[in-house]
């Protein structure tokens, strides 16, 4: 097997990992907070990435992965931002309407395309940009409702939306600058993201909720659904930042956009959600967006092979070819040789 089709096989297992582990998750979620009535989402989160730590801890001792540190404040920065889109999207869900805070996770594909193209001069296909257009249409069908506007929850979509575009950008250009593997970010990153959460998480809940996470009985039942949840977290938390690192920021949304659409699928299975319509087609809209995007993306990255073995090819073509190299010594022979002559010549003139 080759080393690009390694790859592949490594970028299909890893999405594959983070739609499985998000639908999971979310199900679980739904039933603690909407069956079980645990509503402390922000302080569950800083749970979720301290489980995520020790277990990636357990995993440095047992020697399945190396520990590579790096720049410590870069960690400690994206570490704490991470921590903070979190509560943001949180606290951004909590003074909006559900349509509104749709809008707000749409908004953050073109958002980020927009500051990888301004910062890194990464450039956009207009079929890319297409098949966005279509997907965000989709998904805005399937999940947007109402559109209920306020000063206060307007300003913290806008800042969830940069701090999580910045973020995610992070995640994939950290492992490459510093060519960490997803696991090692993970590891280091998670202790300042839990701590962030873990300070900030009982009052950010305190206020969207007027409860209090300390004050809540804790059954049986809602014991064995927090630890099934912060379980499959790990799963989440490593995959994303699997898949961020071995495809790019955009490409993670248009993934969590898929999974929006099975939990909305699954939703109507399962939990007998409400279903319409217009759900329906904005599911068909959103897979065929999701497609093309696929399609594209594909194409893109076959043209790119294909043009860099051709410059490989040639380069060692050159290389072997004992008649350029021939002409390239006597080049170098004339170049070296004839200035010689022309003094010995003045010399003997002298």
């Amino acid at each position: 097997m080759s080393e690009n089709e390694r790859f592949q096989l490594g970028t299909v297992g890893a999405l594959t990992l983070s739609v499985v582990s998000s639908v999971s998750i979310v199900i679980c979620n739904k039933a603690l907070i909407s069956t079980l009535g645990f509503t402390f989402a922000t302080t569950l989160t800083s749970w979720h990435l301290l489980v995520t730590f020790c277990s990636l801890h357990v995993a440095l001792w047992m020697k399945l992965f190396e520990h590579k540190p790096f720049d410590a404040r870069a960690v400690m920065g994206f570490g704490i931002l991470n921590g903070i889109s979190i509560g943001l999207l949180n606290l951004s869900l909590g003074f909006n309407s559900v349509g509104f805070y749709q809008m707000t996770k749409l908004a953050i594909i073109p958002c980020t395309v927009l500051l990888e193209t301004l910062f890194f001069r990464k450039i956009f296909s207009k079929s890319i940009q297409f098949s966005l257009s279509i997907l965000l249409l989709g998904v805005g069908i399937a999940t947007v409702t109402d559109l209920q506007l306020n000063v206060l929850g307007s300003v913290l979509s806008l800042l969830a939306v940069m701090t999580t575009c910045i973020a995610q950008i992070m995640t994939n250009t950290i492992q490459k600058r510093f060519k960490v593997s997803s696991t090692q970010l993970l590891y280091q990153s998670c202790p300042y993201q839990a701590l962030t959460l873990f300070i900030s998480g009982p009052f950010l809940d305190g206020l969207l909720t007027n409860q209090n996470v300390f004050a809540f009985k804790y059954t049986p039942q809602v014991l064995v659904f927090i630890v099934l949840s912060c379980l499959i977290s790990v799963s989440v938390n490593f995959s994303t930042f699997l898949v961020i690192g071995k495809t790019s920021p955009v490409t993670y949304q248009v993934l969590g956009h898929l999974k929006t659409c099975l939990v909305l699928a699954f939703g109507y299975v399962l939990l007998r959600d409400p279903f319409s319509w217009r759900n329906i087609f904005g599911i068909l809209v959103a897979l065929v967006g999701m497609i093309l995007y696929s399609y594209y993306c594909t194409c893109e990255n076959q043209q790119k092979a294909s043009e860099a073995a051709a410059q490989l090819s040639q380069a060692k073509e050159t290389e072997s070819d004992p008649l350029i190299n021939v002409e390239k010594g006597a080049a170098v022979v004339t170049d070296t040789v004839v200035p010689s002559v022309w003094s010995s010549n003045k010399d003997l003139h002298a």
